[in-house]
């Protein structure tokens, strides 16, 4: 879904080695102002592309983070550490888009049925998908602390236990 976003600043690339970077593996600055350009965009009533406006749809439940999003050169660079105790507003976004793709393709398979589970429990998508986010949190953390690919069993199992 994200790899949408960037295709027509790929347009412009002539390493196919960046290209392929550009599309599947987008920077932190470049998913950065992908959230700042759809909160701009949205607020001056700009036409959306789908991605951008359920972008700019999922930014609207966090009122939390308008402020940050309309200030790009305060927030461009910032660092959102765990010791600050403050959440990060992109990564959070960004999660949210993840399990957007995620249900949409049904991947890891089973996905969307847990998403479905969760929003009948917590009758509301908003917060099955905050619980999803922690299992999805829950699944990186693990392959970072052992250095290894991430593992759709270890997501689908903290899944069960919501």
């Amino acid at each position: 879904m994200l790899a949408r976003v960037f295709r027509e600043r790929a347009r412009s690339c002539n390493d196919d080695s960046r290209l392929e970077a550009m599309l599947f593996n987008p920077s932190r600055d470049e998913a950065r102002l992908f959230l700042f350009e759809t909160w701009r965009k949205r607020g001056a009533g700009e036409l959306l592309t789908p991605l951008e406006d359920l972008t700019a749809q999922l930014i609207a439940k966090h009122p939390e983070y308008h402020a940050v999003l309309e200030n790009p050169r305060q927030h461009q660079e910032r660092d959102y550490l765990p010791e600050q105790g403050a959440a990060n507003p992109f990564l959070h976004l960004m999660m949210h888009l993840t399990i957007e793709e995620q249900i949409s393709i049904d991947q890891p398979p089973g996905i969307r049925a847990h998403f479905a589970r969760l929003t009948r429990k917590f009758e509301s998508e908003h917060d099955a998908q905050h619980r999803m986010m922690e299992c999805l949190g829950e699944m990186i953390w693990q392959a970072q602390r052992s250095g290894s690919q991430p593992d759709a069993a270890i997501y689908l199992a903290c899944l069960e236990q919501q």
